[in-house]
């Protein structure tokens, strides 16, 4: 579909609707709609492009420096001033002990379920648990507009409800089925630009948003240009200026060390930042990996929110938030209860997870996430037995002083066999589910998505590349052993042919010369991902003519 406007040119295209979301297409893409994504995307499709490419410089940089990062001089200004102040967040944001993580919307049935819980909120992913699909993009913003207009069967009005998170693609990624003047439209300005125009005015009439997630930034640059999106779309839709809240996921090194410039740069938007462990610990590969001095050991046994270098992300995250006014929220607990709850394995996974979350509250957190909606309540429960109020912010840590040293200190250990096999099992796994429209899938008792499937392939890929050698028996990881063992976890799983499709693209990012910077990335614009999505749409399209 060609999109004229008032240029007299093709400055957009849109490919034509999934057979079965018509009615949805046709009541997101309305023609005022699209003038507004036109001019989001024109507006600051050079900055992305900017930030982009001052990765790709930074990362030059550091390979060829041998320079580590540490906290910048040019911007020791704003860490030294005592006086800024993030702007207070509304009330609805307040109290956020527990949300919902890894929902993709586009699940209608889990989403609803979702709205159902006593969840403080509800983190909507277009990001690291969905594939973004055009199917899956389109329907699930259409659920999100039909859940902020009351229009979701049985569920609790947008007011009383969970909060909507919204969490838009990161950076990384593009629209496939959308192009501005000639090029395809990066995926998070598809994502709000959406959401915005159809539901920030309800949102925030009805005091409960326009709130969101921002994923993977990794720099001050990077947070000042979604402040300058944030406020140009506010002004463009009529909205008061500083009404979008924001949480940052920081979810990479280099950003670690600009936790306090991020916040600065979006402290009339600032919702707080949030901490995980599985994006963060993949960014030392991606930044480092090449380097022995930062082989990252194998995370099934020995990498945990405990260690040094996880452990003083969290510590700095909670006291440059508080220290600010944000707040600070910890990362998603991905067990899942077994459903005999007399069990021992019940009492063991619900231990588990009580343990690992009471270490973030008392690290001083204002909330985190789970998957498992029967977490919410037990969880809920814990944050009242061991904190005061709504918030943490009076924990100001001021026991807490991190160097440079303490987070970029990687922890002793090596590699087994089990968690060699695993990583390779939860990559192939991970791709095969997006091979087939899926963002997450479950696996021996808990949720993995992208975040998992980031370090895993992360660690295949430094292993083999450091030949370092298993514990058990001082094999090297090599890439026969890796092919050896990935044929064994085929038989182990019972794979299909399509399993070994995924199986084959796995070891083809594990081998890679390069490493590949993102996993999303790479698969999105793979040839069988692409050409999965194309058929679907060549169908669509045979079935449109046939009609006309």
């Amino acid at each position: 579909y060609l999109v004229n406007l008032d240029k007299g040119l093709v400055a957009m295209e849109l490919s034509p609707p999934p057979s079965d979301l018509t009615a949805e297409y046709e009541a997101l893409f309305t023609s005022d709609s699209l003038q507004f994504l036109y001019e989001l995307v024109s507006t600051f499709d050079k900055e992305v492009d900017q930030v982009l490419r001052q990765r790709v410089s930074r990362k030059a940089h550091i390979d060829l420096s041998g320079e580590l990062p540490d906290f910048l001089e040019s911007s020791a200004h704003i860490r030294s001033d005592p006086d800024w102040r993030v702007k207070p967040v509304p009330p609805r944001l307040q109290r956020r002990h527990v949300d919902i993580g890894d929902l993709a919307p586009c699940d209608t049935e889990r989403f609803i379920k979702a709205l159902q819980t006593p969840a403080e909120g509800i983190q909507v992913d277009f990001d690291d648990g969905n594939c973004p699909t055009y199917h899956n993009q389109i329907k699930g913003i259409h659920n999100v507009l039909k859940a902020v207009l009351n229009q979701l069967p049985n569920v609790p009005h947008i007011s009383q409800g969970p909060v909507l998170m919204l969490r838009p693609r990161a950076w990384n990624m593009v629209e496939n089925n959308m192009m501005v003047e000639g090029k395809k439209v990066p995926g998070p300005l598809f994502d709000f630009g959406l959401l915005m125009f159809h539901c920030g005015k309800i949102l925030l009439e009805n005091e409960s948003g326009p709130f969101f997630y921002l994923s993977k930034v990794e720099s001050i640059l990077e947070a000042r240009l979604w402040n300058k999106i944030f406020v140009w779309t506010q002004q463009k839709l009529g909205l008061p200026l500083g009404c979008i809240k924001a949480t940052v996921l920081i979810e990479n090194v280099l950003a670690a060390f600009e936790m306090e410039e991020i916040l600065y740069e979006l402290r009339e938007h600032s919702a707080g930042l949030n901490c995980g462990i599985w994006d963060y610990s993949a960014s030392f590969v991606n930044k480092f990996g090449h380097r022995r001095d930062f082989l990252l050991p194998d995370r099934s046994k020995y990498v945990n929110m405990e260690k040094r270098f996880l452990r003083s992300y969290m510590d700095l995250l909670v006291q440059t938030c508080h220290r600010r006014g944000a707040l600070a929220t910890g990362g998603m607990a991905a067990l899942l209860l077994p459903q005999n709850t007399h069990s021992d394995s019940y009492r063991r996974v619900l231990s588990t997870v009580t343990r690992l979350k009471l270490l973030e509250i008392k690290a001083g957190v204002d909330g985190f996430m789970v998957y498992d909606l029967n977490l919410i309540e037990p969880m809920q429960k814990l944050f009242r037995l061991h904190s005061q109020g709504d918030n943490q912010l009076n924990q100001l840590r001021c026991d807490v002083t991190i160097t440079a040293d303490d987070l970029l200190s990687m922890p002793s250990g090596g590699v087994t066999l089990h968690g060699l096999k695993h990583n390779i099992a939860v990559g192939v796994l991970f791709i095969n589910a997006w091979l087939s429209g899926h963002g997450h899938f479950f696996y021996k008792g808990q949720v993995e998505d992208s975040a998992t499937a980031e370090i895993s392939r992360s660690q295949v890929w430094q292993w083999v590349r450091h030949q370092t050698r298993l514990e058990e028996d001082h094999r090297v990881v090599s890439r026969r052993l890796v092919n050896d063992l990935t044929m064994e976890v085929m038989v182990e799983l019972r794979a299909k042919q399509v399993l070994h499709t995924a199986a084959d693209m796995f070891l083809e990012v594990v081998y890679k010369r390069d490493f590949p910077e993102f996993i999303t990335t790479y698969l999105s614009e793979d040839h069988t991902f692409l050409s999965s999505q194309r058929c679907g749409q060549m169908e669509d399209l045979d079935l449109e003519r046939a009609r006309l």
